[in-house]
C-alpha cells in the first residue's frame, strides 16, 4: 500500500492533559513514524507518516482515546518522505 503522511493541528483541552504522551503510547502500537508536539497558541500538532489503514487507525484511536478533550482537528495532506521520519517521538 502506498505511504501517505498527515499534519493534523488538534485544538480544545489539548495541552496540560498527557495529550502528547498518551498520542506517542498509541502510535507504538501502528506501523507509523513521526512526532507530536505543543504549539505556542495552544494547540497541538501531529504528523504522522505510515500506510493510509495505519494512520487512519491511529487517528481513531486518538479520538477514542483523549477525543473529550479535542474540540477541533483540521488535517492537511503533506509530501512523503521529506524530512525523513523515523521512530514516534514528542517534540519540544
Amino acid at each position: 500500500m502506498p505511504l501517505e503522511r498527515r499534519r493534523v493541528y488538534y485544538s480544545g483541552r489539548v495541552q496540560g492533559v498527557g495529550f502528547r504522551f498518551t498520542t506517542q503510547h498509541l502510535a507504538q502500537s501502528f506501523e507509523v513514524s513521526g512526532y507530536v508536539r505543543n504549539l505556542d497558541d495552544g494547540r497541538v500538532e501531529l504528523v504522522a507518516e505510515g500506510e493510509t489503514a495505519e494512520l487512519q487507525l491511529l487517528l481513531d484511536s486518538i479520538h477514542h482515546a483523549i477525543g473529550d478533550k479535542i474540540h477541533a482537528a483540521r488535517t492537511e495532506s503533506l509530501p512523503v518522505g521529506e524530512p525523513e521520519l523515523q521512530g514516534f517521538e514528542i517534540r519540544y
